[in-house]
């Protein structure tokens, strides 16, 4: 007789075996990769062949697991989208996305959470942390509407406003939830309010980014000036390639970010994000960020089938039994309503036709990020209706993931073949924001 955790184990190296072609196949049709995952984590630990459970409104140590494991793919997806993204840093460049983070976020936590506390019940604390959770779009499950890998050459203004917001708004969503901890067994607003401010709000989003800019120059540093000395050379190529061991650079380089600012009381993610990005800035037309990106995509799509399919797994372990109608529509104003709005009013006044204004608003991605922040909520303090918390934020995500796997694609490809993801007078060629971004040039380490 078979035991049940070989089963999981065959399973899942055949998930990981079939995740590339499938991803590519499904990009073709209505269907997306989280969504067949989820579905098969949900049918295997259904099967009556004595899976654990795994509910962590239920079962404080499955908060603890889920923790961790979210926050890992969020670190990896992180360091994958900072990575992709060619455009030069420059207020030019990127004051795109603070309207998105400024005015489309905010919005959201005050819509969820007021929902929450009006028509969930929730006590304040509570519903703050139902908020922060849902408030971050999500760089793990929203891959299909991110930048491509480094050195593409055309400019997409509605993909790169999308990983950016993704790859800021997973760190900004941390205040919130520090907010929702100090509120457990407030009844008033008082100086506890000013110190998460002054401290959760502002020092540690400059101490996130600050660390995670000085990891990024020293990583990039490290690369170029020490190990890229010797490249490995091809006989058939004149440019030099890099061998993929120093995606363990880049690799270790990310997590230094991240475990140096969380232990400075900063940011990780935000740190992260930024490092990504910074040393994606140095020798911008090298090949090594092709190298380093492939390989932490590959971390990261290991790490991501094992967490879709424990997403199928709580599913099937009854997250959703304290779902009630009510929290079933705050779930879906969340995606239909909340998000559209809030995201177009953040994008009023940007230079995109209206077509590409309504995909960025309408494609709020929610994922991994939204479990990650709720599992933490939940070992930091004592929340009161968990259940109906996780209820809600696993219901989202699960409208979110058959919603937008379903309508992203189709919605992308209408909005390109209308010229709609450049902002009006622009050039379409990433040639006007930096010259250097031709990947195929060879070039010559410093």
């Amino acid at each position: 007789m078979f035991e049940a955790r070989i089963l999981m184990i065959a399973v899942f190296g055949l998930a990981l075996v079939l995740a590339v072609p499938l991803e590519r196949r499904l990009g073709k049709s209505w269907l997306s990769l989280p969504l067949v995952y989820v579905a098969a984590g949900y049918i295997l630990f259904s099967l009556p062949i004595g899976l654990p459970s795994f509910n962590p409104a239920q079962d404080g140590f499955d908060a603890v697991a889920l923790e961790y494991a979210t926050e890992f793919i969020v670190i990896a997806s992180l360091a994958a989208a900072g990575i992709s993204i060619d455009r030069p840093v420059s207020w030019e460049n990127w004051k795109q996305i603070l309207p998105l983070l400024l005015i489309a976020m905010p919005i959201t936590i005050v819509g969820v959470s007021l929902l929450g506390w009006w028509a969930l019940g929730l006590a304040p604390a509570s519903a703050i942390l139902l908020g922060a959770a849902l408030a971050p779009t999500d760089p793990v499950l929203a891959r299909s509407v991110q930048v491509g890998p480094p050195g593409e050459e055309q400019r997409h203004d509605v993909r790169f406003s999308l990983t950016a917001e993704a790859g800021l708004n997973d760190g900004l969503a941390f205040p919130f939830t520090y907010l929702a901890i100090a509120a457990v067994g407030m009844s008033a607003l008082g100086g506890w309010t000013l110190e998460w401010l002054a401290f959760d709000v502002v020092f540690r989003i400059v101490v996130g980014c600050a660390l995670g800019f000085a990891v990024g120059r020293l990583g990039s540093w490290y690369v170029f000036e020490r190990e890229a000395d010797d490249p490995v050379e091809d006989e058939d190529d004149e440019a030099p390639r890099y061998s993929t061991s120093e995606g363990l650079i880049v690799l270790g380089t990310l997590l230094l970010a991240y475990g140096a600012a969380e232990l400075a009381e900063g940011y990780g993610f935000l740190a992260v994000f930024v490092a990504a990005v910074t040393a994606r800035q140095r020798e911008n037309a090298s090949r090594y960020h092709r190298i380093s990106h492939h390989f932490i995509d590959q971390i990261e799509q290991i790490v991501l089938v094992a967490v879709l399919f424990g997403f199928g797994a709580m599913l099937a372990s009854g997250v959703l039994d304290n779902l009630t109608v009510t929290a079933a529509i705050v779930a879906l104003l969340l995606v239909f309503v909340i998000r559209p709005l809030s995201g177009l009013l953040a994008e009023t006044r940007s230079g995109l036709p209206w077509a590409g204004k309504l995909a960025i608003a309408f494609l709020g991605v929610r994922g991994m990020g939204s479990i990650y922040y709720t599992a933490y909520g939940q070992t930091h303090a004592d929340f009161d209706q968990l259940g109906i918390i996780w209820a809600t934020v696993s219901f989202a995500i699960l409208v979110s993931i058959v919603v937008h796997g379903i309508a992203s694609a189709p919605i992308i490809r209408a909005i390109e073949r209308r010229d709609g993801h450049i902002h009006v007078g622009s050039d379409p060629t990433m040639a006007s924001l930096s010259p250097d971004l031709e990947t195929d040039k060879p070039v010559k380490p410093c």
